[in-house]
C-alpha cells in the first residue's frame, strides 16, 4: 500500500465534511486523514490503486484544491 499526501484548501471541519464524502465513496482509498492544524492542510491517502491526480480529481469534485508538494 502506497501513501500519497497532498497540500489542501481545506480550511475547516465544514469543509472536510464536503471532501469526507467524496473519498468515502471513492474506490481504491483504504483510508485518508486531512491535518486541519498543518498549514497546508494536508491531505494523506492510503491506496493501492489510485494516481495523486485520481486523488485531486476527486477533491476538485467536492469543491477544494489539493496539490503535490513540491517542497518535498
Amino acid at each position: 500500500m502506497k501513501k500519497i499526501t497532498l497540500k489542501t484548501t481545506i480550511q475547516c471541519s465544514n469543509c472536510l465534511s464536503k471532501v469526507a464524502s467524496k473519498l468515502e465513496q471513492q474506490e481504491g482509498i483504504h483510508a485518508w486523514h486531512v491535518d486541519l492544524k498543518d498549514p497546508n492542510r494536508t491531505l494523506t491517502v492510503e491506496t493501492d490503486t489510485l494516481t495523486a491526480e485520481a486523488i485531486q480529481r476527486v477533491v476538485l469534485q467536492a469543491g477544494f484544491l489539493a496539490q503535490e508538494d513540491a517542497s518535498k
